[in-house]
């Protein structure tokens, strides 16, 4: 379309976000209401470079990078206003009204920290599933993420526990129960159009993640600004087959097509 700007594809090797390419260490990303903005550390870059689309580019993306993201996202997050919130998790309710099957089992998770939805979301899959599993996270010597243990769902009866998490009283039932579930809701603080998920980096869900049924809708929960183009992956991650955001709702990645 005449007079239209063209978003410049990024170079092989690269990372793009919203039109920004990086592909390099310590890159700082930050949020503004519709899009990222990637931002270099002055003097941290080790090869910087311009190509002639005027995308920035950096060799070697390292795990520095990711952190950085999260630091950023869940900064971000924290200035969301209460009212907004509200809004965005009203609206993930709807959606899971109509996503959820009746006699099914359903994986989801508390939100906390800002994580979108609410426990009135886990209310409203308890009716619609009937019967919602919760995960409850613990380690090993070392302090080793081990795979996520699974417990029912009953409305009022969360308790505390580490990592300012809620999780469901005992009994706990083995990593293998999330093979029972058909929807599987992960918490993540970004989730790209390939279906990679940048969680907060302990592990829990890698781990876990391998126990689903292969058929299971895997759908990554978030912002509608958190769903962007191209994140950092490793080998170990498993990618999501969705993602479900407040404005937009269920959208299919190419792993669930």
């Amino acid at each position: 379309m005449a007079g239209r700007k063209r978003v410049p594809r990024p170079a092989a090797g690269t990372i793009a976000v919203n039109g920004v390419s990086t592909s390099g260490r310590d890159i700082v990303h930050t949020i503004t209401r519709s899009v990222l903005i990637a931002r270099l550390f002055v003097g941290a870059v080790p090869a910087l470079a311009r190509d002639g689309r005027g995308c920035v580019i950096v060799e070697d993306m390292a795990m520095a990078s990711k952190s950085a993201l999260r630091d950023q996202l869940l900064a971000a997050r924290r200035r969301v206003a209460d009212d907004v919130r509200a809004a965005e998790a009203r609206m993930l309710r709807g959606h899971l009204e109509r996503m959820v099957t009746s006699d099914s089992t359903v994986c989801a998770y508390v939100p906390v920290g800002g994580e979108p939805g609410s426990i009135e979301m886990l209310d409203v899959l308890l009716r619609r599933a009937g019967r919602v599993l919760l995960p409850v996270a613990r380690t090993a010597g070392g302090d080793l993420p081990l795979p996520l243990r699974w417990g029912e769902y009953r409305a009022g009866g969360l308790a505390r526990a580490r990592w300012g998490l809620l999780e469901p009283p005992e009994p706990w039932l083995p990593e293998a129960a999330l093979a029972q579930a058909s929807l599987v809701l992960v918490p993540a603080l970004a989730v790209d159009r390939q279906g990679v998920r940048l969680g907060r980096g302990r592990g829990f869900y890698d781990r876990s993640l391998r126990c689903r049924d292969p058929h299971a809708r895997l759908v990554a929960v978030v912002r509608t600004v958190e769903l962007v183009d191209v994140l950092p992956s490793e080998p170990h991650d498993v990618p999501m087959t969705h993602a479900l955001t407040p404005e937009r709702g269920l959208i299919a990645l190419p792993c669930g097509e």
